[in-house]
């Protein structure tokens, strides 16, 4: 009989897999991450360095699914520090978050910043149509977020009654 080495063999790799997949599923679940499109880049970072270091566990022979999550606890303990630290430090939070970037300011795109943060034209006119925005030109402020989602203040959403900061009150609309 040649197929039960081959069967075990598999069976060894769909059961490490399971229990990687479920290991990795309640880290991530008891981490509280964000939706997927919303993850700051350290969320990145911890999901690829995750995937690699469960990958042997998963299919290698040599590798141990212990070490494998040792490996995973040690990168959500991390993942942790580092959201605390963030949490605590600004200074910190910039270094590994990054900071918003303004790609529209008083109804004019800065193309130096759209260049310098690989954002196409297309992009940008998608995000102002998912915002119902015809044109950014009715664009107090239009910024690109860490997360990468792209956020915009019409004209008519600031009022400067209510802006929270002085230094906001150029967002009228010039006549």
């Amino acid at each position: 009989m040649f197929f039960p080495h081959p069967l075990i063999a598999l069976g060894q790799i769909v059961i490490r897999t399971a229990i990687v997949y479920l290991l990795v599923l309640i880290g991530v679940r008891l981490s509280g991450k964000r939706e997927v499109g919303q993850m700051t880049p350290f969320d990145l970072t911890l999901l690829l360095l995750l995937s690699n270091s469960v990958q042997n566990a998963m299919t290698g022979p040599d590798t141990s699914i212990g070490g494998g999550a040792v490996a995973a606890i040690t990168l959500f303990g991390l993942n942790h520090l580092v959201a605390n630290l963030s949490g605590m430090n600004r200074n910190f939070r910039k270094f590994v978050q990054g900071q918003p970037s303004m790609l529209i300011h008083d109804g004019t795109i800065i193309e130096a910043h759209m260049a310098k943060e690989h954002v196409s034209m297309d992009e940008l006119e998608r995000a102002l149509r998912e915002h119902s925005i015809s044109s950014p030109k009715d664009v107090a402020i239009g910024v690109l977020e860490v997360d990468g989602s792209m956020s915009f203040l019409k004209y008519d959403d600031v009022k400067p009654e209510v802006l929270p900061h002085r230094r906001v009150r150029f967002l009228n609309k010039k006549q």
